[in-house]
């Protein structure tokens, strides 16, 4: 089959945090093709605060233009936000089902956005007002060094969806598990076979 960009939709359990993820599949990375830094990646982190959050990174080639928020359209304002020592990365959470769709560096904005144009899934019932407003991260903002960060937590993409399925990721080798357990700068290289000591497949 060959890879093409597709919608992902996905939220947390309650409903209340709900986005669309633009995400190629079938995954087109692996350890002899890894992705370059402009490319999507797929990963397991052993970092504590990765693993104790159950965190399965998707994070898109183009964190401004393939990731759109539509519900709550400030984040920062209306999710729980966990910050960790380096205050760098928002880990955002729903306020009442707890659970963890996305993290981002980046300041964002509110668009419209028309989403029969995009080939958007059902994403508002049939009512829904065409454009739709949603929330997106800004290019360019975050990290002056690393640039603009999106992550979404795989665990959330809505089941039922053909084309999104994370036992092929895993099973494919198309999940690169990272190193960050270790102190900063002395982590062993990346891997696509085994996570390594404290992570998890």
């Amino acid at each position: 089959m060959e890879s093409r960009k597709v919608p992902l939709v996905g939220g947390c359990h309650c409903g209340a945090t709900r986005y669309v993820l633009f995400f190629t599949l079938p995954a087109p990375h692996t350890e002899s093709n890894p992705p370059k830094e402009e490319e999507q990646r797929i990963s397991r982190c052993n970092c504590t605060t990765c693993h104790k959050m159950g965190l399965f990174h998707l994070k898109p080639a183009d964190p401004a233009a393939d990731f759109l928020l539509l519900h709550p359209l400030d984040p920062y304002a209306d999710l729980g936000d966990y910050l960790t020592e380096d205050r760098e990365i928002h880990f955002f959470f729903c306020k009442t089902c707890g659970v963890r769709c996305l993290n981002t560096n980046a300041a964002g904005e509110v668009v419209d956005v028309d989403a029969a144009a995009l080939e958007l899934p059902d994403i508002a019932g049939s009512d829904a007002p065409t454009p739709t407003k949603a929330w997106r991260a800004i290019k360019g903002s975050g990290d002056p060094e690393y640039g603009t960060y999106v992550s979404v937590n795989g665990h959330t993409v809505d089941a039922g969806q053909a084309e999104f399925d994370m036992r092929d990721l895993t099973e494919k080798k198309c999940v690169r598990y990272l190193d960050t357990y270790s102190d900063i700068g002395k982590g062993l290289p990346s891997r696509w076979d085994r996570p390594h000591d404290h992570g998890c497949y």
